[in-house]
């Protein structure tokens, strides 16, 4: 289970993000929500289905992460490890591709009169089921694990249309002579190209969103690649080169020209000018001297600056910024 905590919300409490699997509508974000705001300790509790994450406010000395993980899987989903750097479901794509391939001639079948040759429902059949049955497969499973939990999603409701549509036409082949050369079926219509287009287009959808996600996620890790690496802090007079995830408020660290600033601090010595075009959009560089707040991730043009860091971490202005990035 990966779970971050952060800075605390209010007195006495903790903020934590659990990264969630198996969502697949507002219904499930919704429900997880839910499930997690009604635990004792907890404060307030959101959900992110774009992000995939939950976010719970809670009081340490009454609740914790183990209580969140194991209520979200009471309702049927998991706590992951938090989202992997894969771009866009390689199986999704292929599943969609091979489903469109098949729905294709079932629809043209279907729809134009000229190519319904005698007993033309048989070869749909052949066609559409493996497109209802095997590239639809994750939306019977998720809608089974709905139903064993005593809920709906929207996994429920194209399971349901599909498996209905598909169904039937089954029976109308095998029991009411759909498919019969002789035409004494003629009465009964079949519906395969409905159960094949619906899965097909809700596969469309989801890889447009995997893929939309995958894009975003590029971009704030962007973001974060603007900050700087590592920060030259002062040790006894010396310039030690440490990770930026170790430097601690209250130290004060190096800025030679050329260079970002670590963190977001007070300027103790030296003159500068500082590009904050990163931040504000501003094309002319920012005066700087002692007593004068700098923020980290900017970059220092000409002198050298040493610095007081007042904020690391998840409470830098790079970092706000990001959050507000990811939450929007």
């Amino acid at each position: 289970m990966a779970a971050t905590a952060t800075a605390p919300e209010r007195p006495g409490t903790t903020r934590v993000d659990l990264p969630i699997e198996g969502m697949t509508c507002g219904a499930c974000a919704a429900r997880i929500e839910r499930g997690l705001s009604r635990l004792d300790g907890v404060a307030t509790a959101s959900v992110n289905l774009a992000a995939e994450r939950a976010t719970v406010v809670y009081d340490p000395a009454v609740t914790g992460p183990p209580a969140f993980a194991g209520k979200v899987t009471a309702l049927g989903y998991a706590v992951g490890r938090g989202p992997a750097d894969t771009g866009p479901d390689d199986e999704l794509r292929g599943r969609l591709v091979a489903a469109a391939a098949l729905t294709l001639p079932v629809l043209a079948l279907a729809m134009v009169p000229a190519l319904q040759y005698p007993g033309w429902q048989w070869l749909a059949a052949v066609l559409a089921t493996p497109v209802v049955l095997w590239a639809g497969a994750g939306f019977h499973r998720a809608a089974l694990a709905a139903l064993a939990h005593r809920t709906a999603t929207m996994d429920t409701l194209v399971s349901l249309g599909t498996l209905a549509a598909w169904g039937w036409s089954v029976a109308a082949l095998l029991f009411a002579g759909a498919g019969d050369p002789t035409g004494m079926g003629a009465g009964a219509h079949v519906y395969f190209e409905v159960a094949a287009i619906i899965v097909v287009l809700v596969l469309f959808g989801r890889w447009l969103e995997q893929r939309a996600r995958s894009r975003s996620g590029q971009a704030l890790r962007r973001l974060l690649e603007l900050g700087a690496g590592t920060a030259m802090v002062l040790r006894n007079g010396t310039e030690v080169p440490v990770p930026v995830e170790a430097v601690a408020v209250g130290d004060r660290f190096v800025v030679r020209p050329g260079q970002k600033l670590a963190t977001d601090g007070v300027v103790t010595d030296g003159r500068s000018s500082v590009d904050r075009s990163l931040l504000t959009g501003e094309s002319v560089p920012v005066e700087v001297g002692p007593g004068d707040e700098v923020v980290g991730a900017t970059v220092n043009l000409e002198g050298r600056l040493v610095v007081r860091a007042t904020r690391v971490g998840a409470d830098t202005t790079l970092a706000q910024l990001v959050g507000l990035v990811e939450a929007a």
